[in-house]
């Protein structure tokens, strides 16, 4: 199935975590990637606990000066230590957001794309475990210029309306399921201005699929993992040619030991609801004689 907007929620009871761990809920276009667009939703790495949502898109999709900080309570993740083009040399001097979507915008790490970080930590990974779970939503409103972001856990704290949504999302009598109603769930945590007026336009994000998958180590749990996990990166340290650590290849070492840890690397889904709205025909007002 593919989608070009909806409304996309997900009621987990367990996600992933761990070093080496690398879990995502997300949409893309795999075979027109970047063309048109990817969608995180809820990705983690190496037991990170704050939730982020990022969009990766090709040129001209900017968020910059088109998404008022009062329309989301997070923040945009800031950027530094980025290479001197020149010298080769980190640069921690310069900080910026990234808020510019386009997998090779210049000051931002290759492929990081415009990221939004909630504003409170324990919303990702084994806190939201510790809570029983969480339930994610995205909704992509091309039509509304936006796609938000929200996280809701322990499950207790979600608004009554999403609460009705899911409990009644199986009934088969259609007049008794609760219609979502995102406006009614609070400020998101992410905020994304997309469509006319905006600097993303709409185009960026089409024929997308919902994916969950669970990768180890890879390039970005892999190559951040040293950083990252650096008792275990000692333990299990593996040098390249130049007697320096590979991160990546310490990473797999690690997994590759089949550490108890990784007992925490499983999804446990209650359940996943799409929603969308019905397409609006135009009025004809135009008569051909």
């Amino acid at each position: 199935r593919r989608f070009d907007h909806g409304l996309f929620i997900l009621d987990v009871r367990h996600q992933p975590d761990g070093c080496g761990v690398w879990p995502a809920f997300w949409l893309t276009d795999e075979a027109a990637w970047p063309r048109n667009g990817e969608v995180d939703i809820l990705e983690g790495v190496n037991g990170q606990t704050v939730a982020k949502t990022a969009l990766h898109t090709s040129d001209k999709c900017d968020m910059y000066a088109h998404v008022s900080p009062r329309s989301m309570t997070g923040d945009w993740e800031w950027v530094t230590g980025i290479p001197n083009q020149f010298t080769g040399e980190p640069d921690f001097k310069t900080a910026k957001p990234a808020d510019n979507c386009w997998v090779m915008a210049q000051h931002q790490w290759g492929n990081e794309g415009c990221t939004a970080v909630h504003d409170r930590n324990g919303t990702l990974g084994a806190p939201v475990n510790d809570n029983g779970g969480g339930v994610y939503a995205l909704e992509w409103d091309p039509e509304n210029k936006a796609i938000k972001s929200w996280v809701f856990s322990p499950i207790q704290d979600m608004p009554e309306n999403l609460i009705g949504t899911i409990e009644t999302a199986g009934l088969e009598d259609v007049s008794k399921q609760v219609t979502p109603n995102p406006h009614s769930w609070g400020t998101p945590y992410a905020m994304f201005a997309i469509g006319e007026d905006t600097g993303c336009s709409a185009s960026h994000f089409k024929n997308m699929r919902i994916v969950f998958n669970l990768a180890f180590c890879g390039n970005v749990s892999g190559n951040r993992f040293t950083r990252e996990c650096p008792v275990l990166a000692e333990k299990f340290n593996v040098t390249n040619k130049k007697g320096l650590n590979d991160p990546v290849w310490t990473c797999n070492a690690y997994i590759e030991s089949d550490p108890e840890a990784l007992n925490e690397a499983y999804w446990k889904i209650r359940g996943v609801y799409v929603y969308e709205r019905e397409l609006r025909k135009p009025k004809n007002d135009i008569k051909v004689e």
